[in-house]
């Protein structure tokens, strides 16, 4: 027969398995420690996918707020360009209506003199 180890030896050898299995286990708890639980994860996962879509949606609303106040400016903007090419016609016709009747009035005192 083979040489076959004695109980001394036998013992020594389950004493190093032993050894190494306890490390190798105590690895593997201290990694399955700091392991998430799957419900964890679950929920954290949710909440995420619901945070994402909340965000999203806020994300909308000031655009389309953005949009509406970029609308509102523009129309601002052309109402001003309306409201002073009125007011720079108003006083275009304030300074012509006055020299107009003056004309006028000038070509009546020309014709009344030159028609005695």
């Amino acid at each position: 027969m083979a040489e076959e180890p004695s109980n001394g030896e036998l013992g020594r050898l389950i004493g190093g398995l032993e050894a190494r299995l306890d490390s190798r286990f105590g690895e593997l708890n201290s990694r399955l420690d700091k392991v998430v639980s799957l419900d964890v994860y679950t929920i954290q996962s949710t909440y995420v996918e619901q945070r994402l879509a909340q965000l999203q949606s806020d994300i909308q609303r000031c655009s389309d707020t953005t949009a509406q106040l970029e609308d509102a400016l523009e129309q601002y903007q052309r109402d001003e360009a309306k409201r002073r090419e009125d007011e720079r016609q108003k006083r275009l016709y304030q300074a012509v209506i006055p020299i107009l009747v003056c004309l006028v009035s000038a070509a009546i005192a020309v014709w009344a003199v030159v028609a005695k």
